[in-house]
């Protein structure tokens, strides 16, 4: 798999999580789903994204 399918396997991942955390745990959690969202707005302008970063570091290849 390459980078850009894993980073879109964890954003999903972490919007299911936070959305379930704050439906049955507590609404707080509703704010860790904002920032998922704010950090995929920033990386689709900036073309940069910080699990990117860490991707690469552990050795997965980009697309292309």
């Amino acid at each position: 798999m390459t980078v850009e399918r894993y980073l879109r396997l964890i954003s999903g991942f972490f919007v299911m999580l936070s959305l379930a955390l704050g439906y049955y745990v507590h609404p707080g959690w509703f704010l860790f789903t904002a920032f998922v969202g704010l950090n995929l707005f920033q990386s689709g302008i900036t073309n940069w994204c910080p699990a990117m970063s860490l991707l690469k570091k552990l050795g997965v290849k980009q697309a292309g």
